[in-house]
């Protein structure tokens, strides 16, 4: 058992992502066939950034669904994943704690505990007490003939939020821009913020057209959106 670190790791970004969207928004206002289209080399590669960069800042996003990301994650809890499949338009592979038994699980903790020296020591004596408990029940069950996923899927019921999980993520462009202006905003809880944050950074190293601009809605509106009652102060209010 032991504190473990949020890592992220791109697996796959669709192959000619700036001629695919621009091919696809292409096809809404031309009466040539986008096939033909994405086979012309003669297009300048420059000609087509600047104009996807052109759609997304003119709000026109629908293109953007047909370029995917997909990644590895790990290093975060069960508490962030129950936030992050909320985000329906999008594929979740996760560790199944039914399948992968649990027998010297990882755990995160959150910085305000990490901070206190007390708080700490509680936290890790807790994490300790149920890893105890989950390997007992695990034997308790196995007494009454429950074996492998039957015994595990009864006893991960006593496993904490906290517990480590691995999950594959894919989402495309489009979704990826809303979720960054959801989960990177200050409000947003701090894992998944931390989680967007590197998720964005990633994105914007590989389709900067796309993605140069993205972020917390505040980025692009110029202004908090969240009222003064939970604005963090980095842009003015709501005019």
């Amino acid at each position: 058992m032991s504190k473990v670190d949020l890592d992220v790791r791109l697996l796959e970004v669709s192959q000619n992502a700036v001629k695919l969207i621009y091919v696809a928004c292409r096809q809404c206002y031309s009466d040539k066939f986008a096939g033909d289209v994405f086979e012309d080399t003669a297009i300048d590669i420059k000609k087509q950034e600047e104009f996807v960069k052109n759609i997304v800042a003119s709000g026109h996003m629908s293109p953007l669904e047909h370029v995917k990301f997909s990644f590895a994650i790990a290093g975060v809890s069960r508490a962030l994943t129950h936030q992050l499949v909320r985000h329906r338009l999008a594929s979740y592979s996760q560790q199944s704690q039914r399948y992968v038994k649990e027998k010297d699980f990882d755990y995160i903790i959150p910085p305000s505990i990490q901070r206190n020296s007390a708080a700490k020591e509680e936290f890790e004596s807790l994490m300790a007490v149920i890893q105890k408990s989950y390997t007992k029940l695990l034997g308790f069950l196995g007494q009454d003939n429950l074996k492998g996923e039957s015994a595990n899927q009864d006893a991960r019921f006593a496993l904490p939020q906290a517990a480590e999980t691995k999950i594959v993520v894919t989402m495309n462009c489009r979704e990826l821009v809303h979720f960054f202006e959801h989960r990177c905003c200050e409000r947003a809880q701090w894992e998944i913020r931390q989680l967007a944050d590197k998720m964005l950074e990633i994105c914007r190293r590989e389709l900067p057209v796309v993605f140069g601009d993205a972020g917390a809605k505040c980025q692009k509106l110029g202004y908090c959106p969240e009222g003064e009652k939970f604005g963090c102060g980095r842009y003015p209010l709501k005019p």
